[in-house]
């Protein structure tokens, strides 16, 4: 850290998502460790009537809290947990001590995204303080498995939830989605992930006398660029194409007169609706025993791809931002994974509205310090048109 900026102090501010943002910035909350964020929200929700239930799984804190016992169910999802801070001397202050500068507030999950949380939980609380008697039920599903595995998160929660019957409606999911003024993206969907790990068997030798050895990366260059020539799709209205990248390729034994005995490559799809990950595995299987190569291949399967096609959340979404920021947003798939992977499968529309996404996982992440009640009011707002006004098309 910089001896210009290391003993800087929070201004002080009257804003209550601020506050709170500050509070949870505070606690090191580095995957898988709470470190007690999720009780410091459900402090805050039990005063105002929810139902507090902690899901621990493994090393994973996982908090429902549910207000109401009726239907629908509009449930605000995100995670405490957040990626290491990195060079600590790279920062220009404490990433665990939040610093408001320039306007903007300084800290790690500032943006990812615990701005998205505060403001969950303000908006929350000046909703019910209008409105206590509501239609239906308000929830929060909080993990902090999402930067990690994310096996025992989310994924966990919803098992749990429908297991019991207990279904949600629509989905809000605090994402930092907007790309360069809040408001400007709201994701619908995801690309799915898929990724295979290959190891291609070959025989040792010399690289003189190449005939009598079986180089490994000779008989996978040929398939790997194939299936880099590949067009795969050309995505659909609403997602863009299938991607194919490398991104581990290891070979050799340290000498230079040996050629290897095996390759190992580790490869990803972000793909769309046009495939599933089924026919994808085939179709590499296919390229890969037409270039008669002895290999074995595992996959990991990290989410299908899925869509909220439009409708009432997104209406109420788009008409949020309007009313706030007064810009109308794109509806966009881009982006990598998230949690709405593991929400969207149980017939939930879902929707991922968040902070600007320029500075998540960097060094001096922030936040606008004026997004930050923006956006408390865009989700105070979807709350009043999901739970107030009448369906249109009911």
């Amino acid at each position: 850290m910089t001896e210009t900026h290391s003993h800087a102090e929070p201004q002080s501010t009257s804003d209550p998502t601020v506050e709170l943002l500050e509070a949870l910035i505070a606690r090191p909350s580095i995957t898988p460790d709470d470190q007690g964020c999720q009780a410091l929200m459900a402090e805050r929700l039990e005063k105002l009537g929810f139902d507090i239930e902690h899901m621990p799984f493994g090393e994973v804190e996982n908090l429902w809290a549910r207000r109401g016992g009726d239907g629908p169910v509009l449930c605000f999802a995100g995670h405490t947990d957040v990626v290491p801070a990195g060079d600590l001397d790279a920062w220009s202050s404490d990433p665990f001590t939040p610093i408001e500068r320039d306007g903007f507030l300084f800290g790690r999950g500032t943006a990812d995204m615990k701005a998205s949380l505060a403001a969950m939980v303000v908006a929350i609380e000046q909703f019910l303080g209008s409105h206590p008697e509501h239609r239906g039920s308000i929830a929060l599903l909080i993990t902090s498995d999402e930067e990690g595995p994310a096996r025992d998160g989310t994924l966990k929660v919803m098992e749990t939830l429908s297991a019991r019957g207990e279904q949600i409606d629509w989905c809000v999911i605090g994402e930092p989605s907007s790309l360069e003024t809040l408001g400007d993206t709201v994701r619908i969907g995801r690309r799915g992930s898929l990724s295979g790990m290959l190891t291609v068997k070959g025989v040792q030798g010399h690289v003189a006398y190449p005939q009598l050895a079986d180089n490994p990366i000779r008989r996978f260059a040929p398939a790997l660029a194939e299936l880099h020539e590949i067009e795969w799709d050309n995505g659909n209205e609403h997602f863009p194409p299938t991607s194919f990248q490398v991104v581990q390729l290891e070979a050799g034994v340290g000498a230079p007169n040996v050629t290897p005995a095996e390759l190992y490559a580790r490869f990803n799809f972000r793909y769309c609706t046009e495939w599933t990950h089924e026919d994808l595995q085939r179709r590499v299987g296919d390229i890969l025993d037409r270039h008669g190569m002895e290999y074995e291949l595992r996959w990991h399967l990290s989410g299908k791809p899925f869509l909220t096609k439009p409708g009432r959340l997104t209406d109420a979404t788009a008409a949020a931002i309007r009313d706030v920021a007064g810009i109308s947003p794109e509806l966009s798939t881009g982006g990598g994974t998230s949690d709405g992977r593991f929400i969207s499968p149980a017939g939930v529309d879902v929707v991922e509205l968040g902070p600007v996404n320029a500075s998540i996982h960097k060094i001096d992440e922030h936040v606008r310090i004026a997004d930050v009640a923006r956006l408390t009011a865009m989700y105070q707002r979807i709350l009043e048109i999901m739970l107030l006004e009448k369906d249109p098309s009911a």
